[in-house]
């Protein structure tokens, strides 16, 4: 079990690693707010890999494949991610006087990092394949106890990047300029257009 453990471990840390969404959105709130709404829209993201996880290594995944389920939370979630990319260049084009305050910012961080994870119904396809990679350390098909393992090395890694990326995006902060911080809003806000977009084409595609 300790075999799993390491790989999911590894294999959590290249998942989060991974430059994305949930990354830009982190980025993008945590230049402006620290480390408090960079660690938050990381923790929702969590949560919402949480629920896919748990449908995809309990053998459901299938289930996000037909299009009646698949296509409404693909809509919804390029729509959000969408709404998040034009706020972002709002805010850089327009920077806000004040601030909401750190709660109910950080509430607000947490739920849009949930609801992007949730918004992106591909990540079940990933869990399910995670069951296969398992079944390949143990030589045999993966039972409840080898799932678990790995569900918990794989959370424990990705926990663990929420803290490690949301502390170097608050050193960031510290160290940029005013200009730079509406640059990089800027930035980040066209990268989550991108990635509205991606999911849209690929739906649209025949």
């Amino acid at each position: 079990m300790s075999e799993i453990f390491v790989l999911a471990l590894w294999i959590g840390l290249l998942f989060n690693a991974a430059p994305g969404a949930v990354f830009s959105e982190s980025l993008r709130r945590g230049v402006r707010g620290g480390f408090g709404p960079a660690f938050a829209v990381q923790v929702g993201s969590l949560a919402g890999d949480a629920v896919w996880a748990l449908l995809g290594l309990a053998g459901v995944g299938a289930l996000f494949a037909v299009p009646a389920l698949r296509v409404p939370l693909t809509v919804a979630g390029c729509l959000l991610l969408g709404w998040l990319g034009v706020t972002a260049l709002r805010d850089a084009a327009f920077p806000r006087a004040e601030t909401a305050s750190g709660d109910r910012s950080g509430r607000g961080a947490l739920a849009v990092g949930a609801a992007m994870s949730l918004g992106n119904p591909w990540n079940v396809v990933y869990w399910s394949g995670a069951a296969g990679a398992v079944s390949a350390v143990l030589g045999q098909d993966a039972d409840l106890t080898g799932l678990a393992v790995f569900f918990t090395g794989f959370m424990t890694s990705s926990l663990a990047w929420c803290f490690i990326s949301a502390g170097l995006i608050a050193l960031l902060r510290r160290a940029l300029p005013p200009l730079a911080v509406r640059l990089l809003e800027a930035a980040c806000g066209l990268s989550l257009i991108v990635f509205a977009a991606l999911p849209a084409a690929r739906l649209a595609a025949p």
